[in-house]
């Protein structure tokens, strides 16, 4: 398993070009064949634009299925934990739409 430490990038997760670099950076190891364990430890926030533009858009190049078997996460805060679901989710309905 390799870790991905969001707090490399700080402590604040707000804004989405911030979301697009760190995707750029992420989406490599997701191809990897290793399991990337998705770790938010240290991080005080993470906003709805955020998580959409960095974890949800992952969708448009994968099921939720294969991203779900790439990953795991670890030391999410509750309210943090509520945007990336949140995120997801949303993603999710578009796409379906």
């Amino acid at each position: 398993m390799k870790v991905f430490k969001f707090s490399d990038y700080g402590d604040s997760l707000g804004t989405r070009s911030l979301g697009a670099r760190i995707r750029a950076d992420l989406r490599p190891l997701l191809d990897s064949g290793e399991k990337i364990v998705l770790d938010f430890s240290g991080i005080d926030i993470v906003t709805n634009s955020f998580a959409d533009e960095c974890l949800a858009k992952l969708l448009l190049e994968m099921p939720l299925e294969e991203l779900q078997s790439k990953t795991t996460f670890t030391g999410v805060d509750p309210v943090s934990e509520r945007c990336i679901l949140s995120a997801f989710k949303r993603r999710l309905i578009q796409l379906k739409a």
